[in-house]
């Protein structure tokens, strides 16, 4: 069957491109619906693309509101659009599209759309070349990318408006190819089954308290859903969160450290990759109180260092696992990550200093270094979905190196 791509088409006189578009998409065998916004309908007819695609325009929310070979699904039938689709290719994008999308206006079928799909999205923008080069725009593209959008950026030449310079919508080849090699990308973790720990465990003192860590699990979690969409069979294995649990992943409820290493070796001999993003605690209580410990002077506490789960998977995975640790510093990164990296034997570390504002614990923000035996990649703040995807593409490249030496 084919994979299903919308097309969002915004106004603009570049919209009649975006019919060329439309078959150009078909003749790479794809199945393409379209939404258009009401200034697009000022430029080019929804039976247009009704004709070329077979299938009806969306062109609003509100059932009613339809013209001639369009449709309105109703108020919440973009959620399900958003889960059907495997790609949103917006072209052309306005000026205004791309600051709705960037700041989150959902006015419209198409801005509904963009932020209820998990879908991956391109944006291809036209618009005049003083819009394009306006700090406004140049801000929203920024932070669009940073959602994790891909952006073709526009060519240069003569303008509808008489001006000359960047601000043409990108060739209609180069976006329907750039929208197969996205889709291909989601399906290059086929055959692999990526086992990824997250969260914090929690070791018991008494009935009603633990020691525990900062960890919110939403890197671990990132990593999951990223994995999953493209197209790997994922097993979860979570410490507690306060997330809800990823689409399309094997979940593993888990507490303490003890518990993630019986959940992590059970289900090590499926795993192809192991990404280890969990905080477990390196010590436990050599105690646990069966009754809720008083408030009556100092307390002392003695500890027990808990197992090492990631140099356990080191030692017995099974042949040609690629295994990935994270090291959370506080000083000295790129040091201590080499250092875990030699210590527990693992193919690769990612390290990130999490005494910075704004990333690591708690954020949704985060930046890390990629470090291999030979190789070190400064990855830079982002969200931790846009992480997320970073990591993997440098895990199949990894791994696609360690399978060509095998082989040889």
């Amino acid at each position: 069957m084919a994979d299903k791509v919308t097309l969002g088409v915004c106004g603009g006189i570049a919209a009649y491109k975006a019919a060329e578009l439309a078959r150009a998409l078909q003749e790479r065998g794809l199945d393409v619906h379209v939404v258009m916004t009401k200034a697009a309908e000022e430029f080019i007819r929804p039976l247009t693309f009704a004709s070329l695609t077979g299938h009806t325009v969306i062109t609003s929310l509100w059932e009613g509101e339809a013209t001639g070979g369009a449709g309105a699904l109703g108020a919440i039938e973009h959620v399900a659009e958003a889960e059907s689709t495997k790609l949103l290719v917006v072209a052309p994008a306005t000026a205004q599209t791309m600051a709705r999308f960037a700041h989150g206006l959902a006015d419209d079928f198409l801005s509904t759309l963009y932020l209820a799909t998990t879908a991956p999205v391109i944006l291809a923008p036209a618009m005049n070349v003083n819009m394009w080069r306006h700090p406004a725009t140049r801000a929203n593209a920024a932070l669009l990318r940073e959602h994790g959008v891909e952006i073709i950026e526009p060519g240069s030449g003569y303008l509808a408006c008489g001006m000359v310079g960047s601000g043409r919508l990108a060739e209609v080849g180069v976006i329907a190819d750039m929208v197969v090699a996205r889709l291909e990308r989601r399906r290059e973790l086929e055959g692999e089954t990526v086992l990824i720990t997250a969260g914090g465990t929690r070791e018991a003192i008494d009935p009603v308290r633990f020691l525990g860590n900062r960890s919110s699990g939403k890197m671990g979690y990132a990593l999951a859903e990223a994995a999953a969409g493209r197209g790997a069979r994922v097993i979860l294995v979570s410490a507690p969160t306060a997330l809800d649990r990823p689409q399309g992943c094997e979940f593993v409820a888990v507490t303490t450290a003890e518990e993630m290493e019986a959940a992590v070796m059970e289900h090590l001999p499926r795993a192809t990759m192991v990404i280890a993003a969990a905080a477990v605690a390196d010590f436990r209580a050599s105690h646990v109180s069966e009754r809720k410990i008083r408030r009556n002077g100092a307390l002392t506490l003695t500890l027990e260092p808990t197992g090492d789960i990631v140099h356990q998977v080191a030692d017995r995975r099974v042949h040609g696992t690629v295994v990935i640790a994270f090291a959370a510093e506080t000083e000295d990164t790129v040091e201590n990550g080499r250092a875990k990296l030699l210590r527990k034997s693992v193919d690769a570390v990612v390290a990130n200093d999490v005494s910075r504002p704004g990333v690591g614990f708690d954020s949704d923000r985060n930046a890390a270094v990629w470090l291999t035996a030979d190789t070190t990649v400064e990855m830079p703040e982002s969200t931790k979905a846009v992480l997320a995807g970073r990591i993997l593409d440098e895990a199949m490249k990894l791994a696609g190196r360690m399978r060509l030496v095998e082989m040889v």
